[in-house]
């Protein structure tokens, strides 16, 4: 299989500096890309002088993640796309257990790695930990993640399985696939894209899988800090946008309903705890949806599946009856 290992980058001059050394050293199956969202610093420069062997796609301005990738993959021939965010450190054979897995499963459309938290090895990385599922009210949650509780590894979690969504911090995926889903939704700007593209890959009857034998370690919130109310405000916007696109029909409103109240008493406790900007960046959010719902309702697929839950809500299950390890809830 020929597979591409494709780097979207914006501004991250200092982190391909870091991060792409191991990746070229573990990565000899790969051709490895990078695909440049129109930064302004010293990237391509970076790269041409010291990096000569990457490719270099040069996006004309900043699609964010979503669109970044739709254009830059447009240029790219591979049976297998590895899309890896430029926090990333590889570790060696990270490459032959994901294509083992395409090989023999033919099924099998998506694959996460272990991603474990670059700044604390030990422990799982918020972004993916072990494969990503959702509630019935599409709160996203991991197997060693949920919400801010992270889990240390004792290899809990080496058992390779079918998840609900991949992590866009590293992300394999067939070409094929991708290409008859029509990438991710580039309305989504960045956040939550990977988990609408699981999402519809799943009703058309793909599998999603997390394979432990492949381990990458993240930094994560490299490129937009987790205290920035511009990705709560993608955050609460997509997830509803993601909703409105793969829930069922026959649940659609009062799903919607419900996860709306929710993110009001979220907007709440963040006014309460003194931070306005966030909360104020989830009333953002539910305008946008407003004003996005009918061009995203008419997204909508044929088949929406009915079981795309792991449990009916997460919210319940962490802040009141206090679950916070997945292995023990599940």
């Amino acid at each position: 299989m020929k597979i591409a290992v494709v780097i979207l980058n914006w501004n991250g001059s200092k982190l391909l500096e870091r991060f792409l050394p191991s990746l070229l050293k573990y990565s000899p199956e790969a051709t490895i890309y990078v695909a440049d969202n129109a930064s302004t610093d010293n990237s391509i420069s970076v790269l041409k002088a010291n990096f000569p062997t990457v490719q270099i796609i040069e996006n004309k301005e900043n699609f964010g993640f979503a669109g970044g990738y739709n254009e830059a993959l447009k240029y790219i021939e591979a049976d297998i796309y590895a899309l890896v965010n430029s926090d990333i450190e590889v570790t060696e054979n990270w490459l032959q257990p994901i294509l083992e897995t395409f090989s023999n499963e033919p099924t099998t459309a998506i694959i996460q790695p272990k991603i474990l938290d670059y700044k604390n090895k030990d422990y799982f990385e918020y972004a993916g930990a072990a494969g990503g599922f959702i509630d019935k009210y599409g709160y996203p949650f991991c197997r060693g993640r949920i919400f801010e509780t992270l889990e240390k590894d004792t290899q809990q979690y080496n058992d390779d399985c079918d998840i609900f969504w991949a992590s866009g911090a590293c992300f394999f995926i067939r070409s094929s696939v991708y290409k008859l889903l029509k990438g991710f939704d580039a309305d989504f700007f960045a956040h939550q894209e990977e988990i609408d593209l699981c999402w519809r890959a799943y009703n058309k009857g793909y599998t999603i899988t997390y394979n432990s034998k492949s381990v990458v370690y993240h930094v994560g919130g490299a490129t937009l800090q987790k205290g920035n109310p511009k990705k709560t405000f993608l955050n609460f916007r997509n997830s509803l946008l993601m909703l409105v696109k793969n829930l069922p029909k026959s649940s659609l409103y009062s799903t919607l309903f419900i996860r709306m109240v929710l993110d009001g008493i979220a907007a709440i406790k963040f006014i309460s705890q003194g931070n306005f900007s966030h909360g104020f960046a989830v009333l953002k959010a539910h305008y946008s949806f407003y004003c996005l719902f009918s061009e995203n309702y008419k997204k909508r697929d044929v088949v929406q599946k009915q079981t795309y839950y792991k449990t009916k809500s997460i919210v319940f299950t962490y802040y009141v009856k206090s679950g916070t390890v997945f292995e023990k809830l599940f």
